[in-house]
């Protein structure tokens, strides 16, 4: 898994709405990278809206927010619709870029192993280095906690 100081591994995946983002293409501004397991979830849909509802203060510090998971382009339309999402929703079906950044891991619910996306954030500077690690997110304060260290970075 990367971790601050390094950096951030490029990507180029599609997107909701269609096309595609590539990670480099970023530079110039702070990127929030949120992994997260499934689309319409409770603890997913609870993240999506904070981020979403913040949408506008990320922008002003000319950070861009990109949520990812294994769901399709399609999961993801319909999910940034059904919640009237802003913020971009990535699909990395294959899980090449989970696995880069260290989020496909072996997962354990009810005795049963199996593997799936850990809840983890990277906010990436704006020359594309990892400026800091959000390990095994708790959802409930989670955007406005990273909202503050893209000010602190800014500042």
């Amino acid at each position: 898994m990367p971790e601050k100081g390094q950096v951030a591994p490029d990507f180029t995946l599609p997107r909701d709405g269609g096309g595609e983002i590539t990670l480099s293409d970023l530079r110039g501004g702070p990127v929030v990278l949120y992994f997260y397991p499934k689309d319409d979830t409770t603890g997913c849909t609870a993240e999506a809206l904070d981020f979403s509802a913040a949408a506008d203060k990320f922008g002003s510090l000319d950070a861009t927010v990109l949520g990812i998971s294994k769901d399709t382009v399609a999961k993801h339309d319909k999910f940034r619709d059904k919640h009237d999402l802003a913020v971009a929703l990535l699909s990395d079906t294959e899980t090449f870029v989970c696995e880069d950044y260290g989020t496909w891991v072996e997962k354990s619910m009810y005795g049963r192993k199996f593997m799936g996306i850990e809840r983890t954030t990277f906010l990436i500077d704006a020359d594309g280095t990892i400026a800091r690690v959000w390990h095994k997110v708790k959802v409930k304060g989670h955007a406005a906690e990273v909202l503050d260290a893209v000010r602190d970075l800014a500042a």
